[in-house]
């Protein structure tokens, strides 16, 4: 006669006695494979960063880990600005919560062509998904950083042979109403900096892009407002924030600004 198996203890779901609620807890920097959704049409494979978190009650000891990671896997639909958001609900039913928050980072490749040649090459932008739901709400957002290259309109007023510059680092972070592509965030910093970057550059597109720098030179300030300005008037767009960090050529620091909307 076999042995009557003995029941597994679920210590996750005992009581706990501290009365203190933990505002996050669950997994942090979980890789795995996605597929991601580009304005272009197909999805592109990509490995995310995945952080996941829930909002534990004062009563319960600990979160199931092993969901967090169960629902990343159950997944088979290509990540866009509003796929994502399916998993917030999940996550909060599944870990029997009311408040939860993701954020998927990857990287990101836009084929792009060089302005002069047109030769193409692939260039990669950091990405980011993040969401909030509490009460069943949820509010999405996405943060873009792209690599743009500043000019300083100091140094091109002052000297004689030319003007310093740097590639710089422009991030947005942005709180949607409504639904936008990665790229329309990418376009907006691209167009507002002094000039492009590019993954492969001939001799002509050299000469082009930094002659189109040298004709729009902007400072770390001069980044932030004008990217700013224009986010201001998306009204997919409730709040964002735009960084800009410029890794300056002439100095062994970096020019920093940012401005958060109201």
């Amino acid at each position: 006669m076999l042995d009557r198996v003995k029941p597994i203890a679920d210590v996750q779901s005992t009581a706990d006695k501290r009365n203190l609620a933990i505002d996050r807890v669950g997994i942090r920097n979980l890789r795995h494979p996605v597929r991601v959704s580009d304005r272009s049409g197909p999805a592109q494979h990509t490995v995310a960063c995945c952080d996941m978190y829930v909002k534990l009650p004062h009563q319960v000891k600990g979160t199931h880990m092993s969901r967090f990671v169960e629902i990343l896997n159950a997944r088979d639909r290509p990540l866009s600005v509003r796929s994502f958001q399916d998993i917030l609900p999940l996550m909060t039913e599944r870990l029997e919560v009311t408040r939860g928050h993701v954020e998927i980072r990857f990287p990101y490749f836009v084929d792009k062509r060089s302005p002069v040649s047109g030769v193409a090459s692939l260039l990669d932008y950091e990405v980011a998904f993040i969401g909030e739901i509490a009460q069943g709400r949820i509010t999405p957002a996405v943060r873009v950083l792209a690599p743009v290259t500043s000019l300083c309109p100091c140094s091109k007023e002052i000297a004689d042979y030319g003007a310093h510059n740097q590639r710089s680092h422009v991030t947005v972070t942005a709180r949607l109403r409504d639904t936008l592509w990665i790229e329309d965030l990418i376009d907006v910093i691209e167009s507002e900096a002094s000039c492009e970057v590019y993954g492969l550059l001939k001799r002509a597109d050299e000469k082009f892009v930094t002659e189109r720098a040298y004709d729009n030179p902007k400072f770390v300030e001069d980044l932030v407002r004008d990217v700013a300005l224009r986010l201001s008037r998306d009204r997919r767009i409730s709040r964002f924030s735009v960084e800009a960090e410029n890794f300056e050529s002439i100095h062994n620091h970096s020019a920093y600004a940012r401005i958060e909307s109201q």
